[in-house]
């Protein structure tokens, strides 16, 4: 027979390893605990027919103790697995614990609910893409930092003693103290002659460039100075150009003189341009009302074809600036 009123006596009063006390209430740390709480009704020490649900790599199952296997260790709790539908798992909660008392009942239904409840949380956010967190190794990447340095630096080192090196041997320092194998000598001074062609080769480029701009600045100077020297012609009006100006004017008067009134009086005017040949008309206003500006009507002249050249000089002195600039 097991005393359970003597053990929860023991418990309550004395010292557990599993239970915690705070100001407010007192908690239970033991794994097969329904609540979690130290009670005598959810003791898992003091009770020696007891039932939970556990969980174990998301898979859930029934934890059940009766007193006749209290006395082996290791058959102490019979485990029942249950199913993964809600509905057959509460119905074979109801079937295993068909005689127990109710509070147990109740609080396992409780607890496989909270389980299934946390398990699905878990499935939902293991299925959402998240950033892995991967720690970096401080020291590793110093460490490799600076042995990339001093690498560097040996690799400078070698270069420079080898150029010395062979430097050297062309002046004939060493004569006849080394022997080196004559194939690795002719391949170095072959790529130092590699070397002098291609810079000088890259001088003469440069040069040519430099001789190309020297002289198209030249040829910009000297089509200035041409230019400036230049004279510049500009066209003058000729006397044909003028005989049909006078033309153009005369028709256009003997047409407005018919459609007008009779009463209006011909005005022969002087041309505009300086010319020594004319004739000249007292100018005589008309009477009309209709026309109250004068009418001048211009009379053919025929002049002696005398050309008219005017010459202009111009400097530029802002393109000479900026060509020099």
């Amino acid at each position: 027979m097991q005393h359970d009123d003597v053990v929860w006596s023991v418990i309550n009063k004395s010292f557990c390893s599993f239970k915690v006390n705070t100001k407010s209430q007192r908690f239970c740390r033991n794994e097969y605990n329904l609540t979690g709480l130290c009670s005598r009704a959810s003791c898992p020490l003091a009770n020696s027919q007891y039932a939970t649900i556990r969980d174990e790599n998301g898979i859930i199952y029934l934890y059940m103790r009766t007193a006749e296997r209290i006395h082996f260790p290791k058959n102490a709790w019979e485990k029942v697995k249950l199913s993964r539908n809600f509905e057959k798992a509460i119905q074979q909660i109801n079937e295993n614990l068909l005689y127990w008392p109710g509070f147990i009942k109740a609080k396992c239904k409780q607890r496989f609910i909270k389980i299934t409840q946390y398990l699905i949380r878990m499935r939902k956010l293991r299925l959402r893409r998240q950033k892995q967190i991967v720690p970096i190794q401080r020291k590793i990447e110093r460490r490799e930092r600076r042995r990339e340095e001093k690498a560097l630096v040996a690799a400078r080192l070698e270069t420079a003693i080898e150029k010395q090196l062979m430097e050297r041997l062309k002046q004939g320092m060493y004569n006849d103290i080394y022997n080196f194998p004559q194939k690795v000598f002719d391949k170095a001074v072959e790529a130092v002659e590699v070397e002098g062609e291609s810079e000088a080769e890259s001088e003469a480029e440069e040069e040519e460039k430099e001789e190309e701009i020297e002289r198209e600045v030249e040829l910009e100077l000297e089509a200035d100075e041409r230019e400036a020297n230049t004279p510049h012609f500009v066209e003058a009006e000729t006397d044909e150009e003028d005989d049909d100006d006078d033309d153009d004017d005369v028709e256009q008067l003997s047409m407005d003189e018919d459609s007008d009134s009779g009463n209006k009086e011909e005005i022969l005017l002087s041309d505009g341009f300086e010319s020594e040949i004319s004739d000249i008309e007292d100018a005589v206003p008309s009477t009309s009302k209709k026309n109250k500006k004068p009418i001048v009507k211009k009379r053919k002249v025929l002049k002696k074809p005398r050309p008219k050249v005017e010459i202009e000089y111009e400097i530029e002195d802002e393109v000479r600036e900026r060509v020099r600039a």
